[in-house]
């Protein structure tokens, strides 16, 4: 099986730091347990060619989350999985996790902006590489989606190349 995301952890953990990002004051895993759906994103060479992407998290016994990408490919519809680990770092600081998809190797994962109802969230790596729009329905409404686009210019990202997910696959 083709591997999702597999330089992901790499590139992240490469990169230097910027300006440090805002992120939510509060952050219950186990109401951001779930599946969500990317609405957009960054490009990035993991995600190459991609469509139909989710994301899995699952509370592990040991307190870490267990994360599971999965994308399907637009050129010939064959699936791509990649499963991960993601913990926090500073309970002080609830916004921010680590994600490993190759240990020993961590990504910054900073949860940036998330409704009261997690809903939807604006997640996004200090460096302003990566950035992701999710949900838990693979469209938002225009307004929520203008909402999370105007925080992340705020917060230094350059939309100009933004990716909007398709989703046209069956589940």
């Amino acid at each position: 099986m083709k591997q999702l995301f597999p330089l992901f952890m790499l590139l992240l953990f490469a990169c230097g730091g910027s300006e440090p990002l805002t992120t939510v004051e509060t952050l219950d895993l186990n109401r951001y347990a779930g599946k969500w759906y990317e609405v957009a994103r960054l490009p990035n060479k993991f995600e190459d060619g991609l469509k139909c992407v989710t994301a899995e998290y699952t509370i592990k016994e040991n307190g870490k989350v267990q994360v599971v990408n999965r994308g399907v490919s637009i050129a010939d519809g064959s699936a791509s999985v990649s499963e991960g680990e993601a913990k926090r770092p500073n309970t002080e600081v609830p916004g921010v996790l680590k994600v490993s998809f190759f240990k020993p190797f961590y990504g910054d994962y900073y949860v940036m902006q998330l409704d009261d109802e997690y809903g939807y969230a604006l997640v996004g790596s200090p460096d302003r590489e990566f950035l992701w729009i999710l949900s838990r329905t693979p469209v938002l409404p225009k307004d929520i989606s203008s909402q999370l686009m105007q925080h992340a210019e705020n917060e230094g990202f350059d939309l100009s190349t933004l990716i909007w997910t398709e989703h046209s696959c069956s589940e």
